[in-house]
């Protein structure tokens, strides 16, 4: 049996430990970054504030009730990628084995790296010390021989510890824990499950995979089964560009109107289209997923007839594949709960080579009349905001929406890097 060769490590409180480290007056007490106590939303929130039941996602007001004390801030963006950046420079340092999987969390694969360092206890260990000293910011690391064990184990060392789980006691480590630690299980699904008498993964464990299928649907339910006997076949890939860029937005549960989906599609392309050209990158495949009540999702791709990275264009595809999925569904109020948006099979695209005027314009063909000043009018965009900031200019209704809760800036911190 293979070692706990496996690290996820992940910065504590992240976003809220940095206002912590730059702002010495916020250490040790209750911190959250976004919102007030008059209303907005909590990006993220210290232990400190936790411990009174903070959250992200929560509601300004609700978390002023919850801890009086409670400092608002409103999060310096500039300042939270390159502290993060410099703590993946040190996780490189011990192996090259190091896959970024967010802005503040990584896994490493440190069996090439113990014959160096010493076993997987010490090399987290030493992690922690490097991450504390040259960064100053708190890190929990988890060690187990599988990934999701590996990440389950960091979220039982928080904060600011280490757990390494021997592979002669994984059941043992896994049973009594609470489901809502495994990945993928959120608020919807912890529900389910415990409406049912499932409320620890030993439990889950010992349902039957079909009856586990029947209650959060087949794909999602014969992976949660897996996880639960620690069946990950995955590895750590380490360092390479992305395979695909995306991004997603959470709507609670609203009914699927012309104007919300044209909306959130419109900041979802805005975003995905504005990475690739930052990279000089485009992409041939677009896939929108849709989530309906119940956690069932709906998935629509199509390829294009050339690399696009243009934001209008990518909307325009994204708003028909919704629509696809959208209108498979039985009656007149669809309700949606999320949508997504992601494009692959990307290739370089640093200029554009126009096309004889031999076929129809057609904006998805990026060397097309109509494709290639699209493509030059989102360049211009792009030098805008990069002088004047984000919010100088953009796309109805993109750039005005009905309701703002989470600031664009970080958003982006939460998405991959191509």
């Amino acid at each position: 049996m293979a070692g706990p060769t496996i690290l996820h490590a992940d910065l504590d409180a992240f976003y809220a430990s940095v206002e912590q480290l730059l702002d010495p007056r916020l250490r040790g007490r209750p911190v959250a970054v976004g919102g007030s106590a008059r209303g907005g939303v909590v990006l993220a929130a210290s232990y400190e504030a936790k411990a009174y039941g903070v959250s992200g996602g929560m509601p300004g007001w609700r978390a002023a009730r919850l801890c009086p004390a409670l400092h608002f801030v409103p999060g310096r963006f500039a300042e939270y990628q390159p502290l993060a950046d410099r703590v993946m420079d040190i996780l490189g340092d011990v192996t090259p084995a190091v896959e970024r999987i967010s802005i503040d969390e990584a896994f490493l694969d440190v069996a090439g790296s113990t014959h160096l360092f010493g076993p997987p206890a010490t090399i987290a260990a030493l992690l922690r010390r490097r991450v504390r000293e040259e960064v100053g910011l708190p890190i929990s690391v988890g060690a187990a021989r599988t990934k999701h064990l590996a990440k389950i184990a960091s979220q039982v060392a928080k904060p600011d510890g280490v757990v390494v789980v021997d592979p002669e006691r994984e059941r043992e480590f896994l049973d009594p824990l609470p489901v809502g630690l495994m990945w993928g299980v959120g608020p919807v699904a912890r529900e389910r499950l415990a409406e049912r008498g499932i409320t620890t993964i030993g439990e889950l464990a010992r349902t039957p995979s079909g009856a586990v299928e029947r209650v959060l649907g087949h794909a999602v339910g014969a992976r949660m089964s897996a996880l639960a006997h620690n069946e990950d076949p995955r590895r750590v890939s380490g360092a390479g560009r992305a395979r695909s860029v995306g991004a997603q937005s959470a709507l609670g549960r609203q009914v699927a109107s012309r104007e919300l989906v044209r909306e959130v599609l419109s900041q979802l392309a805005d975003r995905v289209a504005g990475r690739l050209r930052a990279k000089d990158r485009a992409g041939r495949t677009v896939t929108v997923r849709v989530r309906f009540p119940g956690m069932r999702s709906v998935t629509r791709s199509t390829t294009l007839p050339g690399p696009v990275a243009a934001t209008l264009t990518l909307t325009e595809v994204a708003e028909q594949l919704a629509w696809q999925a959208i209108d498979d569904q039985p009656g007149s109020d669809v309700e949606i709960t999320l949508l997504a948006v992601s494009v692959s099979g990307l290739t370089a695209q640093s200029s554009l080579q126009l096309e004889l005027p031999l076929l129809a314009d057609d904006p998805r063909r990026p060397g097309s009349e109509p494709g290639a000043a699209r493509w030059a009018v989102d360049r211009s965009v792009d030098a805008v905001r990069a002088r004047f900031g984000r919010g100088a200019v953009g796309y109805l209704p993109s750039a005005m929406p009905r309701v703002r809760t989470v600031p664009d800036e970080f958003r982006e911190l939460a998405e991959h890097d191509l």
